[in-house]
């Protein structure tokens, strides 16, 4: 498992009667792998996991499995649940489907201590030899995996060898390195902190708006990682107000409404989320139409004739 480059924290599409729609999956995989994603991440919270099925689940994994096949690239399933127990089941499903590694998250609602989540986060990366991420979101999850402690677990696993950051805080990627060393991979999860966080150390980015823009998150990332700043600053600027659509609670809505305006999927979501109306409409129409009209000179691969049922 090679953590490395944007991976993807892929929607999930659905059809007009909001099934999964796995045609359309493998599609929007293939396209995002063809521009240079170096691996999916799949079952997120962009990819509304908390509103999936267990046997949707594992198909999801299958779908994206064989997507990835040609482009020998990994599938990472996250890895989340209200249970331990069903957090380990899925974990050992994900391997049995054939994906390379897990994005491992605290358990939904439930919030505790170290000791609790400890046990909870280990128990999942010790269910497998997969290797694992582990996924730090105390914005969303409310529970935060200080630095000290991420070594801990990573001194006690070793199958754990990346960090998704996701506090908003690039503070963090120094931290983390500064008590682990390379020890780990470290990962950016928030999209309009990239170009600070790979300053500070990051080398992947589980990427969100990239669902629609993968090549110009791809230049990003790498003009980032290649030091170039003065180029990486100037299509940061241009991306960020689109970036940001990605920190906000509707950010699931957000994302998937500008695929549908690009031809990339659909603005479909399943409840309890809505498609966006009112002002959160108005607000992210003004965006993208600013975007589109001074969209960089990024050659990308065309989406694929076939679309979205």
């Amino acid at each position: 498992m090679n953590w490395f480059g944007v991976m993807p924290a892929m929607t999930t599409s659905f059809d007009a009667n909001l099934a999964v729609d796995h045609a359309f999956l493998a599609q929007h995989a293939a396209w995002l792998l063809e521009n240079g994603c170096k691996g999916l991440v799949m079952l997120g919270s962009l990819g509304e996991g908390a509103t999936l099925e267990h046997d949707e689940k594992i198909a999801i994994l299958k779908t994206a499995v064989k997507a990835s096949e040609k482009f020998g690239t990994p599938v990472i399933a996250a890895i989340s649940s209200l249970s331990t127990a069903n957090a380990v089941r899925l974990a050992k499903e994900a391997e049995e489907a054939g994906c390379s590694g897990l994005m491992v998250l605290p358990p939904y609602v439930y919030t505790s201590d170290w000791r609790e989540m400890k046990a909870h986060v280990s128990a999942i990366i010790g269910a497998t030899k997969l290797s694992c991420m582990l996924y730090n979101n105390p914005v969303a999850y409310k529970t935060d995996f200080l630095p000290e402690q991420i070594a801990e677990l990573a001194a006690e696993h070793e199958n754990l060898e990346a960090v998704k950051e996701s506090s908003a805080d690039v503070r963090r990627v120094a931290a983390i390195r500064g008590v682990v060393g390379d020890r780990l991979k470290i990962f950016v999860g928030v999209d309009d902190v990239l170009v600070e966080a790979v300053d500070a150390g990051a080398t992947g980015w589980v990427a969100g708006l990239v669902n629609a823009f993968p090549k110009e998150s791809v230049e990003l990332f790498e003009l980032a990682l290649a030091g170039k700043r003065k180029e990486a600053y100037e299509l940061y600027g241009w991306f960020l107000p689109l970036l940001r659509m990605d920190t906000v609670p509707k950010f699931v809505q957000l994302i998937k409404w500008v695929q549908g305006e690009t031809g990339s999927g659909s603005a479909r979501v399943r409840a309890p989320r809505l498609e966006l109306a009112g002002a959160d409409l108005s607000d992210a129409q003004a965006v993208l139409a600013k975007a589109l009209a001074n969209r960089p000179a990024v050659k990308s691969t065309a989406f694929p004739a076939l679309q979205e049922a």
